[in-house]
């Protein structure tokens, strides 16, 4: 029976081995080390135009790194200020709007009476308008009154900060228009819930939905909408001379509204509860509110 030879390396080999390799691992770190610290101990007004360059490109996470590279090495000082300015409007324009509210907050604490303040509450109602289901919204046509409506209620608190602290800013306008739609957002919840109780006969919990749209929420686009669900939930509880009187008042101010020519409302198909995320679609039948630019 043949005996294999056994190769034994002998030490002196050996330990050359070794050595040469962990020659090798220091000189990879060495470079990684050295790539990773290319912009330590650079001026800060380069570095602030390295990452002001890369944001005029549309590279939002590579602007977003740039800044916060200088705001770690120059954590004082007018470019300091900016940076964190840019920081904010970069990950708000990658979408990351949890990180660019925090990165709002830490601004607004550190820089109280800042001359840009009021940029700063805008962009921060901007983030929270935008700030749910981003995705989901885009995926499936989301409605957004129909997802949780407590980041847009923020964001309408930013908006009217920006309005009662700094009118004369040239935000207040856009602040102003913004609001608006987001009173949309928010009433047309109120009707998809009205519309719900409708559907299911209980008339009412419909005419408390209905009252409180044009209590709360009155000259919004689903002001007609309340007034034709009072209508029909006051025939349908046996409310004659209530029923009969927001009729008059819809055929007053909104004849052509598909209430009165017993074309309102359209409930949907059914297959579209197949869908998990978007729920029933609104029979008011008007367009989302643009709260995003």
């Amino acid at each position: 029976m043949a005996h294999r030879t056994r190769f034994t390396v002998p030490a002196p080999l050996r330990l050359a081995l070794l050595l040469l390799a962990v020659v090798f691992l220091a000189a990879g770190c060495g470079r990684n080390a050295k790539k990773k610290d290319a912009d330590e101990g650079v001026p800060v007004a380069e570095l602030y135009e390295k990452a002001h360059h890369k944001m005029e490109r549309g590279d939002w996470n590579g602007a977003e790194i740039g800044f916060r590279r200088l705001v770690a090495q120059y954590p004082y000082g007018p470019h300091t200020e900016q940076a964190l300015m840019e920081t904010a409007y970069a990950q708000y324009k990658a979408g990351r709007h949890d990180e660019a509210v925090s990165t709002i907050d830490r601004f607004i604490r550190t820089y109280p009476t800042h001359r840009n303040i009021a940029y700063f509450y805008y962009l921060r109602g901007m983030c929270n308008s935008n700030r749910d289901a981003v995705f989901l919204r885009r995926a499936w046509s989301l409605d957004p009154s129909r997802r949780d409506l407590s980041s847009p209620q923020q964001a309408y608190e930013d908006f009217n900060s920006v309005l009662q602290r700094y009118p004369n800013s040239r935000y207040a306008a856009d602040a102003r228009a913004r609001m608006v739609n987001l009173r949309n957002v928010f009433a047309r919840h109120e009707m998809d819930t009205a519309l719900y109780y409708m559907r299911r006969g209980a008339w009412l919990s419909a005419v408390s939905r209905a009252s409180y749209i044009l209590e709360t929420y009155p000259q919004s686009d689903y002001q007609y909408d309340a007034i034709a669900a009072l209508a029909e939930s006051y025939k349908e509880l046996g409310e004659p001379a209530l029923s009969d009187d927001a009729v008059r008042v819809l055929r007053l101010n909104a004849p052509q509204h598909p209430y009165l020519s017993g074309d309102w409302p359209k409930y949907p198909w059914v297959i579209r509860r197949l869908n998990p995320f978007a729920g029933e679609k609104s029979p008011t039948g008007q367009p989302n509110a643009v709260i995003s630019r």
